[in-house]
């Protein structure tokens, strides 16, 4: 195994511990909440969080990246970039208070309006967050997320729960989100080995801009994309339907988002490193891919098949409703393993316009559908199952830039997940079968299933000597060896 495989594949296990260890507990948290909280309330956060990320994204994409891509990136960039971007972040902040007033008035729910502005307040957080992430990702010091990250989880954690519990409401929500930024934050703060110096220069920040500025598009109108479904929603339909709809999403897009992020944050820089040789980036391009897949696959199709009795037993009947949107989102996030990779070798070969280009087209197809899906259709699922179809495009669209850049064929791209989807579709077969075959309930239904599904899919994987299994049980025991 070449050195820099091995580090993308060592950085991928130490964020993948990181984003699955919050997640595990992130889950039990939501899981907790949603048992004390109305799907009303709910509904009232998920369209305030529509506007603090898309305010967000502002802050935390393009130059954190622009100071990755940069060969020769020294404490005079850094140190540039953090003063422009706490002073950029801040501008944010005054605009989204201003607007506050005006948001809550069109949705007709004045209770927004503070809480759109105290939520805010992780805009300056996140972007002192965002450049300690640079300096850590090139240095490829990835160890160092999983404790920031594990930290915020936790104690927001507890702080979401005991103001739950204490009747607080939708301030339990605000003040979990606030406290996660502030610990993980914190955290990289003391841990990352840099602090900002007293330096700043116009001229590097504008050739930072010049690269980064594209990339802070593409963050920007990916946000406002993803979250343009749920502006439409929260107006057009009830804050329950809204509620539903975000809550069937939360869970496949936590599972998939911390995978995605796991392959962005640890191949970007290692890829920039190896921009010049094209061979090298195919290599590695491809075999995140491939195990993105093989993991994520079984995962978020196994969860479709169980999605009825989890809801049940977890988040109450109450939230029933979120079945169908848990499934469908289930397969639109499993799709983006194949996407990530790809993008991330885009940007590491410099190509920040080309990518820009990529998802300006993405995002122009995906309004188109989610128009017809709006205008033609008066049913909440027909919008989600638009979010689909808009998936499986934008998979098309990479295609045959993946093969003009690195020469990844198509033939190649088709038989790298294709292995890890047949496993999946047979470990699926498995689960239904036992779900209508096995006289059993409940907890004992759930637990069967799963432990079914887990050991349909690795058992085939040992029986067909699957490649992807054979390669993390051999990196696993090469890095407990190291």
């Amino acid at each position: 195994m070449s050195s820099k495989i091995r580090q993308v594949t060592g950085g991928l296990i130490w964020t993948y511990a990181e984003r699955m260890s919050a997640q595990f507990i992130t889950i039990l948290v939501t899981i907790v909440l949603a048992r004390i909280i109305a799907p009303e309330q709910y509904g009232l956060i998920a369209i305030v969080n529509v506007f603090i990320n898309i305010a967000n994204a502002f802050v935390i994409n393009g130059f954190g990246n622009s100071l990755i891509q940069k060969k020769d990136a020294d404490e005079l960039d850094f140190s540039t970039v953090f003063y422009f971007s706490l002073a950029f972040s801040g501008c944010i902040y005054l605009m989204i208070f201003g607007a506050a007033e005006g948001i809550a008035g069109f949705y007709r729910m004045p209770e927004l309006k503070l809480v759109i502005r105290v939520m805010a307040v992780r805009l300056p957080i996140a972007a002192v967050n965002s450049v300690q992430q640079a300096y850590i990702s090139r240095k490829l010091e990835f160890k160092k997320f999983f404790f920031a990250t594990l930290g915020g989880t936790l104690v927001s954690a507890v702080v979401g729960i005991t103001m739950a519990y204490q009747g607080f409401g939708i301030w339990a929500l605000v003040a979990q989100y606030l406290t996660n930024v502030c610990i993980d934050t914190t955290v990289l703060w003391f841990s990352s080995g840099w602090k900002p110096r007293l330096i700043y220069s116009k001229e590097r920040m504008k050739s930072l801009f010049s690269y980064g500025w594209k990339i802070m598009c593409v963050g920007v109108m990916t946000t406002l994309y993803s979250n343009l479904r749920n502006l439409i929603i929260g107006r057009k339909y009830t804050s329950s339907d809204l509620a539903f709809s975000e809550k069937g999403e939360q869970f496949p897009s936590a599972i998939a988002g911390n995978i995605n992020s796991s392959i962005t944050k640890v191949l970007f820089p290692v890829l920039s490193e190896s921009q010049n040789d094209l061979e090298q980036l195919k290599r590695m391009v491809r075999r995140s891919i491939k195990v993105g897949s093989y993991i994520l696959f079984p995962i978020l199709f196994g969860f479709a098949m169980t999605a009825e009795p989890f809801v049940k037993i977890f988040l109450t009947e109450k939230w029933l409703g979120c079945v169908p949107f848990l499934q469908i989102m289930c397969v639109v996030y499993a799709m983006q393993p194949l996407q990530a990779s790809s993008l991330q070798c885009i940007k590491a070969l410099g190509k920040s316009g080309l990518y820009l280009k990529i998802d300006v087209i993405k995002k122009i197809i995906g309004i188109a559908v989610l128009l017809v899906t709006v205008v033609f259709f008066h049913d909440v699922l027909v919008i989600v199952v638009g979010a689909l179809v808009i998936e499986i495009i934008s998979i098309v669209v990479l295609f045959p830039v993946n093969k003009r850049l690195i020469g990844y064929g198509y033939g190649e791209q088709v038989a790298d997940v294709l292995p890890s989807l047949i496993l999946t579709l047979l470990m699926c077969v498995g689960i239904w079968i036992c779900g209508r075959v096995i006289p059993l309930a409940g907890m004992v239904l759930l637990l069967t299933e799963v432990l079914l599904g887990m050991a349909v899919y690795l058992g085939l994987s040992m029986i067909l000597k699957n490649d992807n299994l054979i390669y993390i049980v051999k990196t696993a025991k090469e890095i407990v060896k190291k």
